[in-house]
């Protein structure tokens, strides 16, 4: 079964190309009326994605750890693109 939001992150990502977004704003553009109600699932999605390594997942620039669901803001963007030279592997435990 696909996962709507894993496409929607993907769909976001090849829109945006370099640009890094906001997790709420997959659930506001695909759930516009109820997007709260859905960011617990956009959330896991996007840790998911970031632990099977096909996303980097960031706050303030540098690679969240992979263990934990950050608090405060996060930025989702392309493997592909660099994040201050930061990989997963030098994480800052938030």
């Amino acid at each position: 079964m696909v996962n709507p939001l894993e496409q929607a992150i993907f769909e976001m990502i090849r829109q945006r190309k370099a640009t890094s977004f906001c997790p709420s704003e997959v659930v506001r553009w695909i759930y516009p009326q109820d997007w709260r109600h859905f960011m617990p699932d956009v959330q896991e999605t996007m840790m998911d994605l970031y632990r099977e390594d096909k996303i980097l997942v960031t706050q303030q620039g540098i690679a969240v750890d992979p263990n934990f669901l950050p608090k405060g803001p996060v930025r989702i963007t392309s493997k592909t693109e660099e994040t201050n030279g930061s990989t997963k592997d030098e994480y800052e435990h938030t």
